[in-house]
């Protein structure tokens, strides 16, 4: 049986990594095209090509040569990053996707992904149990640029029919590579000082709390989201999607649990007020209902997987606990 061949954009990004070989793994890597504007700093176990997804001609040439029928579309400036030059990570945001988009209706590929964030809420939302249908008033270019992405998939569906589906990330949790300049990265960094015995400068105060997702967590989702039969998908924006969710003296306090010695201070700067602007808890329940959604990291298993397979990243033995 002949498996549809697979375009990733954006594939070096903290996401595209990973996913880009959990593909490999799953539909066989010569089913993968792996792009991005730049080489990888590691090769892709999947073919690679060089992609502007602002090339729309450029897009069309990649999907149309390979007959490419499932498109995840990663490429973008996250929130923080995107806060330094909010016009050009519209631009890159928006008018990527669009491009995505129209080669896609055009050349009738079956599905495209569109990863979405909790940086599409505001202030306006009740944080701690943020439900699916709420209003939007995301507070970042970055929030904004994906609620923008959310109607725009939600357009290409009813107009044409093309399937787009989308989930609502959490801050995205993994060891298998650095984070890309999200709010939600001091999560990610502080199991790399806590394992290299260095003292962690956190950009956010101990009790601000934050939803998480650990990467296989998010793997997990995606994939599940894919495959779900089209008559299942019955949100057509986003999913809202949930892991786990904690503080930053929450997680220093797990890690202490196995580092006793880690030490953290904390420094708020400008991220801790795009954190504020997010929720602390996500409702997820339509993902659950529709596609069979369910975790299977908390805080205290992610906390060991991670500082075990980090040991072994930096230290090549793993550690106890």
């Amino acid at each position: 049986m002949a498996i549809d061949k697979i375009l990733v954009t954006g594939a070096n990004g903290q996401l595209g990594t990973v996913l880009v070989s959990h593909l490999g793994a799953v539909y066989g890597h010569a089913n993968v095209i792996a792009t991005d504007i730049r080489h990888p700093l590691e090769p892709h176990p999947t073919a690679f090509e060089i992609l502007d997804a602002l090339d729309a001609s450029a897009v069309n040439d990649v999907i149309k040569r390979h007959r490419i029928k499932i498109v995840y579309h990663l490429a973008a400036v996250l929130s923080a990053k995107g806060e330094e030059n909010p016009l050009a990570t519209w631009h890159l945001n928006t008018q990527s996707f669009l491009n995505i988009l129209e080669v896609a209706r055009i050349e009738k590929v079956q599905k495209v992904f569109f990863p979405s964030s909790i940086a599409v809420f505001g202030k306006n939302i009740e944080r701690y149990n943020v439900g699916q249908e709420v209003s939007l008033q995301p507070s970042t270019v970055y929030g904004i640029s994906k609620t923008a992405g959310e109607n725009w998939s939600n357009y290409y569906y009813i107009k044409y029919g093309l399937d787009v589906r989308s989930l609502r990330y959490p801050g995205v949790i993994g060891y298998q590579s650095l984070p890309g300049g999200g709010t939600t990265d001091y999560a990610v960094e502080i199991f790399h000082k806590a394992i290299q015995g260095e003292k962690f400068t956190c950009f956010l105060k101990a009790d601000t709390v934050l939803p998480m997702i650990y990467m296989d967590d998010v793997l997990s989702a995606t994939i599940k989201l894919m495959e779900a039969p089209a008559a299942k998908i019955t949100v057509r924006t986003s999913y809202n999607l949930a892991g786990m969710s904690f503080s930053p003296g929450e997680i220093a306090q797990e890690i202490r649990k196995i580092i006793p010695t880690f030490a953290i201070e904390y420094k708020p700067d400008f991220r801790q007020q795009i954190a504020e602007s997010w929720p602390e808890r996500i409702d997820d329940s339509a993902a659950r209902r529709d596609w069979n959604w369910k975790p299977r990291f908390d805080l205290s298993a992610m906390t060991r997987d991670m500082l075990y397979h980090l040991e072994l990243k930096y230290h090549s033995t793993p550690i106890a606990g």
